[in-house]
């Protein structure tokens, strides 16, 4: 029993993700209607709260984090952000042209269309319960720029540190409240979509962009290795392969901030100046999330396409765009990239409760790969600032970007220690 239990507590969200997948399809075709409205019902009230935080998770996370990169001498600090989001739009637009030009060929417009409009056919919850959030999530992130902006040009005090105070309490509610109920959330989604026959184009969906994105991050990896080992004067795929470990790190704890020590260490292995990689390692383990920005892109595509949302190219454009900004804001914590990008996803793609919980449950199955992409890719990154820094980043750099990621209350030279 202490084996099953210790297995559940090392698998984390993706286990349960998992299971409550399976269990959903299993127990869809036999359990009787009245079962399933209880989790319809649970479902509603959920995605209302959800609705409720998402401005809130917004204004937690950007702010501080808009901040931080426009404070202090931060010079080192801005570049390796414009460095990591170049990189994550680099991500965003590889996959929406491949996807755009290979996905129409394997799937069937309107085939979701019916699973993501809840008043097509699933079951109806028994009780419904309006929650109107406290602002608009336009409003929230308008509201976070200006207050991140002007944060970063006054010197740092009792607003700056409620800011920092709010972001510790909005990473807790990810991580105590909206991450543990999401297994419930999606059990019930699949309960209800099995229920009802639907859950079967769901699958053949899902499948064909699982594919896809897998492919892709290779892809990503190789060419963001091809850049940074040319730039560093060093052979790429010799560099790619000394990351290796850090990706298998990354496939196993799904998390950037729990693969510090092991990136830190195969970074210098590659030859990157110890206060190179001190610096940035640690900030990328937050503002670098290519391969989490790869998956997004790519299933809200898959979405679009087989349901019956209209999305201009101009639209998704900005889409990835504004992924870009989020995650430079999305904490380093497993399904904490998802959840900040939920807002734009029903803001700007108009994505109703239903969709945004496709994407959720679609992001987290695949959560491993996209960190372990996020986090071989800041050997990369790592690479391009130690040929444009030429070993100019100093303590005091360093000391800036811990600050910066300190909702991962991360400690460089604690992690260093324990690789040396």
């Amino acid at each position: 029993m202490q084996s099953i239990l210790n297995l559940f507590k090392k698998g984390g969200i993706l286990l349960w993700v998992v299971i409550a997948i399976v269990l959903g399809i299993i127990f869809g075709l036999f359990v009787p209607t009245p079962f399933v409205v209880v989790f319809a019902t649970f479902n509603s009230l959920f995605g209302q709260f959800l609705n409720f935080c998402i401005p809130l998770i917004i204004i937690g996370l950007v702010t501080p984090a808009i901040a931080d990169l426009g404070s202090g001498s931060a010079k080192w600090l801005g570049l390796t952000a414009v460095v990591a989001y170049i990189s994550t739009m680099y991500s965003g637009f590889l996959t929406y042209g491949v996807s755009e030009s290979i996905l129409p060929n394997f799937l069937r417009k309107g085939s979701l269309a019916s699973v993501t409009d809840p008043s097509a056919s699933s079951i109806a919850p028994a009780v419904t319960l309006e929650i109107p959030a406290p602002i608009s999530v336009l409003g929230a992130l308008i509201l976070s720029f200006i207050m991140g902006i002007g944060l970063s040009m006054v010197s740092r005090g009792t607003l700056r540190r409620a800011f920092v105070e709010f972001r510790a309490i909005i990473i807790k509610l990810i991580e105590k409240v909206i991450i543990p109920l999401l297994p419930i959330h999606i059990f019930g989604i699949f309960l209800n979509m099995t229920k009802t026959g639907e859950v079967y184009n769901v699958i053949a969906v899902l499948a064909v962009v699982v594919i896809l994105v897998l492919v892709l991050e290779v892809v990503i990896l190789v060419s963001l290795y091809l850049v940074g080992g040319l730039a560093f004067g060093v052979n790429p795929f010799k560099a790619l392969l000394t990351m290796l470990p850090a990706y298998a790190t990354a496939l196993g704890t799904s998390s950037s901030a729990a693969s510090i020590p092991v990136t830190l260490r195969q970074v210098k292995k590659i030859g990157v100046p110890d206060p190179v990689a001190s610096f940035t390692v640690p900030l990328c383990a937050t503002i670098h999330l290519a391969g989490s920005t790869s998956k997004i892109t790519a299933f809200a595509l898959a979405i679009i396409m087989t349901s019956d949302i209209k999305v201009t190219a101009a639209q998704f454009v900005g889409f990835i765009f504004m992924l870009g900004v989020t995650m430079v804001a999305a904490p380093g914590v497993p399904g904490g990239a998802i959840m900040a990008a939920t807002g734009i996803l029903s803001s700007m793609l108009g994505f109703n409760d239903a969709q945004v919980a496709l994407m959720i449950a679609s992001y987290i199955a695949l959560d491993p790969f996209g960190t372990a992409t996020n986090v071989t890719g800041d050997g990369a990154i790592s690479m391009l600032m130690a040929r444009f820094s030429s070993g100019k980043i100093d303590d005091n750099d360093k000391e800036i970007a811990q600050s910066f990621a300190g909702e991962n209350n991360f400690d460089t030279d604690k992690y260093l220690e324990g690789v040396k």
